[in-house]
């Protein structure tokens, strides 16, 4: 049983707030007015956003507060040995100071040749392109190539469905109360869902894919579902269906079989 655009509409309605942003990596952008500084921030939170949210916060923050009040300036003009100094005590996990100290020294030698995140990606992206996807691979090389940023930066070649770098693409080309915008040439219509371990869940209960695997094709099959629903806009529920996932009942989220819109609607939608 698939919902309709009205149901989605209704949950895009309750979660689509910035009220509802915390707790989510989102939340740090808004500290930074100066959309230079943002977009530097945007890019550590997106590729830090793997793990439980409480601890990715930390992650988060602690990077920020080793950086300093000028994200950008870092970047340009802290030197090697600065970097590794920065985060010479830092582990998330599986990712090092290193790997940190890493993608910075990228950031500054594509900003160097580029000037910009934005124009970087652009350079990679076809217009005639019915989505990013074809600029993907090509953006995170570039930034691997000057840092090797390995796992920071997975290529959706390699079959990843990409989701911590479509979800930096949706914070950075949509703009409204969520998402905060700031990139220009790349339309909202050519982006693809973040997917993540709840939407893909929740998207497998709604029979919107019978997909098992978290693969770049099935997040492909879901875009495509949501295109249908709204072609300007395909990742326009994202944030929404991901807080309404989030916010399921362990009792709510047992199994794999079938979860009708009716009853998503009696346990949470209905309370609000």
């Amino acid at each position: 049983m698939r919902a309709s655009r009205d149901w989605f509409e209704r949950l895009y309605g309750i979660y689509h707030k910035r009220e509802r942003v915390h707790p989510d990596p989102l939340e740090f952008l808004y500290g930074y007015p100066d959309g230079r500084d943002r977009k530097i921030v945007a890019l550590v939170a997106a590729t830090l956003a793997f793990g439980r949210v409480g601890q990715i916060l930390k992650a988060v923050g602690n990077v920020l507060d080793r950086i300093g009040a000028g994200p950008r300036e870092f970047v340009e003009e802290a030197g090697q040995a600065d970097r590794e100094s920065a985060f010479e005590t830092f582990r998330y996990r599986f990712v090092t100071g290193a790997e940190m100290a890493s993608l910075f020294r990228a950031l500054r030698e594509v900003l160097r040749e580029c000037g910009s995140l934005n124009a970087c990606f652009l350079e990679g992206f076809p217009g005639d392109s019915e989505t990013v996807m074809p600029a993907l691979d090509p953006f995170a090389a570039r930034l691997a190539r000057h840092g090797g940023t390995g796992f920071l930066l997975p290529l959706p070649g390699r079959k990843s469905a990409c989701k911590r770098l479509n979800l930096f693409l949706r914070w950075m080309v949509r703009k409204d109360d969520v998402d905060p915008g700031g990139w220009e040439g790349v339309s909202p219509d050519r982006l693809l869902v973040p997917l993540d371990t709840h939407m893909h869940r929740l998207c497998r209960r709604l029979g919107i894919t019978a997909r098992k695997d978290g693969s770049m094709t099935t997040a492909l099959e879901i875009t495509r579902f949501f295109r249908g629903l709204a072609p300007g806009d395909p990742v326009r529920y994202d944030f929404a269906l991901t807080r309404f996932g989030m916010g399921l009942s362990a009792a709510d989220n047992g199994g794999e079989g079938s979860f009708s819109p009716r009853e998503m609607n009696r346990r949470r939608i209905g309370n609000g």
